[in-house]
Order: structure tokens, then sequence, then C-alpha cells
């Protein structure tokens, strides 16, 4: 018998691309499915849409709830999962029809406990892939120091199937943005195995009106706050980590002043400065951890240690960081 997979779909202000997302997941060549669709108490013809589709195919499942962000979208489309597997989709982007064959497939070749595709940034045009299917397995530490790099593994939630057991009660913050930050660390620490394939089967929409398509603000802090607990983490189960991801987060702090830097005025700079010299002495570095900075990051490091605003000035009228 085929196993279950359970897709969650938050869904909030996004009429014109509902559809698209919903024929390109009911289009799948594995059908075993259970579709939940999340309407978080969007304002627009969303939910009519959802209820026409539930009424359509008795695979979907339609949540109404009042608004509550996509954390606490994707924790009630979680609650109602009944899957031996789970994945996301948001609800502007769209799906390859081989998407859920092809991640369980693979995953199942290499018995891991995840599997992610690669994914396609579009502007409305859709992915013509070509190519063999290539296969990466890794295990635990090696899968995370991927999270850490943003190297062959990404934090993104929407383009992977993960076995059930693997989320287990680890719930979405609600409240946050950068949300799949806080979360996916956690659940690749619970796997044996990752595998990556290099099919691109996600299609991920850029457009301006989205989350993640927003200017800096207070708000992008939040993606700090996830590194701050992922180092806690790290350093608690997954100590030969610890240094490479404390670098990682005092630059992310480094990135974060610059942007504070350029597009924050007034209280706002003042909030974000003050949260950002928190954030950056509890990742002061060490000597050891100095001494494995290379290049232009050691450079840098002498420079923001001493002066730290001064360094995110001078970085930013060179164009370094971004």
């Amino acid at each position: 018998m085929e196993p279950l997979i359970s897709i969650i779909v938050p869904v909030y202000k996004v009429e014109p691309f509902l559809s698209r997302c919903v024929d390109s997941i009911i289009g799948q060549t594995f059908s075993n499915f259970e579709l939940i669709l999340v309407d978080d108490g969007s304002p627009d013809l969303c939910g009519e849409i959802c209820d026409r589709y539930g009424a359509m195919d008795s695979r979907i499942q339609v949540i109404h709830k009042e608004n509550g962000g996509l954390s606490d979208a994707r924790n009630d489309g979680l609650g109602a999962a009944r899957g031996d597997y789970i994945c996301f989709v948001d609800s502007d982007d769209w799906v390859s029809p081989q998407y859920l064959e092809k991640l369980l497939e693979s995953l199942q070749e290499a018995d891991a406990d995840i599997c992610e595709c690669e994914v396609y940034y579009t502007f409305g045009e859709p992915c013509t892939q070509t190519g063999h299917s290539q296969l990466t397995v890794f295990n635990t530490e090696q899968a995370l120091r991927q999270l850490i790099q943003d190297g062959q593994l990404h934090q993104y939630v929407w383009n992977k199937i993960y076995r059930r057991e693997m989320i287990g009660n680890i719930t979405f913050p609600k409240g946050k943005i950068n949300e799949d930050e806080f979360w996916t660390y956690q659940i690749f620490g619970r796997a044996k195995k990752v595998v990556k394939i290099s099919d691109i089967l996600y299609n991920y929409f850029q457009r301006s009106g989205s989350i993640m398509g927003a200017g800096f603000n207070l708000k992008r802090l939040d993606a700090l706050e996830a590194k701050i607990r992922r180092q806690e983490y790290l350093e608690c189960y997954f100590p030969k980590l610890k240094e490479e991801a404390k670098i990682n987060l005092y630059f992310s702090c480094v990135y974060a002043g610059q942007m504070t830097l350029r597009f924050l005025v007034n209280q706002e700079k003042k909030i974000a400065k003050e949260q950002i010299d928190r954030y950056v002495k509890l990742c002061k570095l060490q000597n050891d951890e100095v001494t494995a900075l290379t290049g232009g990051s050691k450079f840098w490091y002498q420079i923001l240690r001493k002066h730290f605003w001064l360094g995110c000035k001078l970085r930013n009228i060179t164009g370094r960081g971004f």
C-alpha cells in the first residue's frame, strides 16, 4: 500500500495565484496524498476558492481560521495532517507534476528522513529542466553544516518531504517572520540522513507583495533571534559545529547592521541598533574562533571588533556583504 503524503498549504491574500498552486498539486503523478488548505482568515476570495476545490476533490481538506500568520497556519495544518510524510507548499508557488513522486522515491532509495529538491526562482515563467537526476546523501552533522553554510541544503521548509516522526511536536513560532530558520535546524537535528536531489521541482514565485519581498524592517531581526536559538541548540547537541555557526551568526549581525544603516531611520534605527548590539555581545568571537577566520573575514572582524557600527558603515560604502 502506498504511503500517505500530507501537503500543507497556508492561504492568505493570494487570490490571483491560488488556483495555479492547487492545480499543480492535484496534477501530481503520485496520487495518494491529502491536501490541507489552511485559509488564514484571508479577506479576499481565497476562502471560497478553497471551498470549491474541497468540493471537487475528496483528497482536499479546507480549514478556515482567524488570521494568525504563516506559522500559525502551518501549525494548524500539521495538527490536521494524517500522512506518513509531510510537505509544505506556499500558496503563491507551484510544483512540478513529479514533485511528490521524485521526493518520496529518492527519500526511500536513500533510506533517508528528509529529501530536498532544487528550486526555480521565477516571476511567472515555467521552468524547463534538462539533465539527469543526481542524489547526494548527508548524515546529521553534514546536513546541519550545509544549513549553516547555506550550501547544498537550505533553511526553507517548502522544497522538502519529511518523515512525519521527524517533526513530532516541533511547531513554528507564532508571530515571527523567517519562521523557517527557527524550525528547520531542529528537524535536521533529528534526521539520521538527509538527501538532496538535483531535480528542479519547486517553482518559487517572486512577487513584491510577499512577506519576504518586503523591504528591510525591524521584523527582519527575527532571523538573528532564530540564529541565537540555533547557536544554543548546536552548542548543546552538536558542539563540533558551534564555532562555524557562531562565525555565521556574527556576520549575520554585521549584515543586519549594514541594512539598519541603509534603510532604517529615527526610532526604528535606534531600536534595531540596540537589539543588534545585544546579539553581537552574545556571539563575540574567542581567540581560537578568530583564528578560524580566513582572508577578508579576518580583516573585517578586526575593524568590527573595535568599531562595530563604523565597520558596518565602511562595508556599505565598499559594497561588501550584499
